[in-house]
């Protein structure tokens, strides 16, 4: 695009940003530098999450040899593989699609040798997908956890404000797959973990709940967690937690030594690509961060207040600046409305700037899904509250019902992509015009 564009269309600009973003992790471009050599045995390839399709795609077309396997993404988000099966199941919160395929995982690795290789494909949204309910069996008593409970839990955590880390130290203590318990049945195969980030942090332990990775949490931790948040669960689920089957593997567990991860995509690296977009364009800009979390009606006001000091300054000078972050901000659902934590995160940011001019700004996840909708995310304007005003919206209800998703709706304002078949959590980026402009 060329730069005397960006201030005639700063729409079309700002969702340029968010193609270039995408476009870095898609693992049809990033992933074949990371394939190993295949093994003297089998190769067995597994996985989950939104990417999964796509990267079970993109082995497949680079392998060289005889491969086999079974991964599961979100409804929506599949690919024709020609020999790796693709499962769709639901996201965010399971179902029992995604709880026959974790069996069907599971049972794929079991008796393999060491002259084998799991290929396992992790991107974010893997935590849900794979639902496999715990079950303890110990001389303490039968302790089975069942999908609904699960689910009830997975919904309360998701409403709870709790971060990413915290809800996935609960899910892989629930689990019968999560928490390295994947690469622990997959012994003595060799196994090779390749995975999209869209943690805060990049932490491999944590992305889709670490399958196949030792977890430095504990059980305790999980329920310290349920506690804090005030979430309440049956008692089997209750003794289930404090039974040893609840423990995942830990660094030093055997089962794990013939371990091995790399990360093929990040968050970091898609805000890198937007940022080359406005060198390219000769634009002033600034990378905020890659793992912003926290409230995001907190995290817009922050924002805001840096725009408005960046547009009222002197040093701006006659270039546009862009401030771009990423990572996973968190909504404390109150309301009723159709949200999103994009869709909230702009709403709370144009109430912040409150028609401040020459100011434009997109939020959208990279997966193209914000939260459990059909859009990505929305945009905001500076006419964005007068626009809605004239149509009888009170921005402030809206944001108050947690109803992003209706108020950019009857705006014409969401930005719709379907699934992109990858996720490195979400993508921001706010446009500052300068003096002149």
């Amino acid at each position: 695009m060329a730069a005397t564009n960006v201030t005639t269309e700063p729409r079309r600009f700002l969702r340029g940003l968010f193609d270039a973003a995408v476009k870095a992790a898609d693992p049809t471009h990033c992933l074949k530098p990371f394939l190993p050599a295949p093994p003297k045995g089998r190769t067995i390839v597994v996985g989950a999450g939104k990417a999964a399709a796509s990267m079970a795609k993109a082995v497949e077309d680079d392998w060289q040899g005889p491969i086999e396997g079974l991964v599961v993404t979100r409804y929506g988000h599949g690919l024709y593989c020609q020999h790796i099966e693709v499962i769709e199941a639901a996201h965010p919160v399971p179902d029992a699609k995604g709880q026959a395929a974790a069996k069907r995982i599971l049972k794929s690795v079991d008796g393999l040798s060491a002259d084998d290789l799991v290929l396992c494909l992790i991107s974010g949204g893997g935590s849900a997908l794979l639902a496999l309910p715990g079950v303890s069996d110990g001389p303490e008593g039968h302790f089975e956890i069942s999908l609904s409970e699960k689910q009830a839990i997975n919904k309360a955590l998701l409403k709870s404000g709790a971060n990413i880390v915290e809800m996935n130290t609960v899910r892989k203590h629930l689990s019968g797959i999560k928490g390295g318990r994947l690469a622990a049945a997959a012994h003595p195969a060799k196994v090779l973990t390749l995975g999209i980030s869209d943690i805060p942090g990049d932490d491999p332990a944590v992305i889709a709940s670490g399958p196949t990775l030792a977890d430095p949490t504990t059980a305790v931790d999980a329920l310290a967690i349920l506690k804090l948040y005030a979430i309440d669960v049956p008692e089997n689920v209750a003794a289930f937690l404090v039974s040893p089957a609840a423990e995942t593997p830990k660094a030093d567990d055997e089962r794990l030594a013939n371990v091995g991860f790399k990360m093929i995509a990040a968050p970091q690296a898609s805000l890198e690509a937007a940022a080359q977009v406005c060198r390219d364009l000769g634009m002033k800009h600034e990378i905020l961060g890659d793992a912003i979390e926290g409230e995001a009606r907190v995290a817009a006001e922050e924002q805001a207040d840096l725009a408005m000091k960046i547009a009222q300054s002197d040093k701006l000078g006659t270039a546009p600046t862009v401030l771009i972050s990423g990572g996973e901000t968190t909504v404390m659902v109150k309301g009723t409305g159709r949200g999103g934590r994009n869709a909230e995160f702009l709403l709370a940011l144009a109430i912040a700037l409150d028609g401040e001019p020459g100011i434009h700004a997109l939020a959208c996840d990279t997966d193209g899904i914000d939260g459990s909708e059909d859009n990505a995310g929305a945009y905001i304007s500076p006419d964005t509250l007068e626009r809605a005003a004239a149509k009888g919206i009170d921005a402030n209800a809206f944001l108050d019902n947690n109803d992003g998703y209706s108020f950019f709706e009857a705006l014409g304002d969401l930005i719709k992509t379907g699934p992109t078949r990858t996720n490195v959590n979400d993508f921001r980026a706010i446009l500052i015009m300068g003096e002149g402009q």
